[in-house]
């Protein structure tokens, strides 16, 4: 018989480096084949969605976000989100009963140390109140957009370039 290998998760203090960006697996240091698990997983995932993705999906979908689209239960390097959007570097995780807290908070330290906000929102505020759901995330963009415009701006003046007068 052959020993099995096991996944070993490291300590969050252990993780205090993002994770390296490389050509190999999309950028992220993940082989093809772990990439081609994951997608499938995520294709699994759309297809038996639970009562508050479907819910939340339906709603992004009839709304109107210009050019910030949420892609639905999307592979982000080795995490799976329910909702992302690559254009702010924003995720949307929904909480759901029987999750595990502690891989949850690894997994968005992780995200949030390449540049992703994650958001948790707790499925039953969703199907509950969803008004408030989708105010608490378009709060959530709006903080998103000004730090893309701050490091924007940021970077400009680090590298010497005029700065554009802003109409109004």
């Amino acid at each position: 018989m052959t020993d099995r290998k096991t996944l070993k998760l490291r300590s969050p203090s252990e993780q205090s480096e993002a994770p390296a960006l490389k050509k190999k697996g999309r950028g992220w240091e993940i082989s093809e084949k772990r990439l081609d698990v994951l997608h499938e997983q995520a294709r699994e995932m759309r297809r038996h969605s639970s009562p508050a993705h479907k819910a939340l999906a339906e709603r992004f979908a009839k709304a109107d976000l210009g050019r910030y689209t949420f892609k639905r239960h999307a592979v982000v390097g080795s995490a799976i989100v329910d909702f992302n959007c690559h254009l702010l570097g924003m995720a949307i995780d929904i909480d759901e009963e029987g999750e595990d807290p502690v891989i949850a908070k690894r997994r968005d330290k992780s995200l949030e140390s390449v540049g992703i906000r994650v958001m948790r929102i707790k499925a039953d505020d969703i199907l509950e109140n969803m008004d408030a759901a989708l105010a608490r995330i378009a709060a959530g963009m709006r903080m998103r957009i000004g730090d893309k415009q701050d490091a924007k701006r940021a970077h400009a003046i680090s590298q010497g370039k005029p700065q554009r007068r802003e109409k109004g």
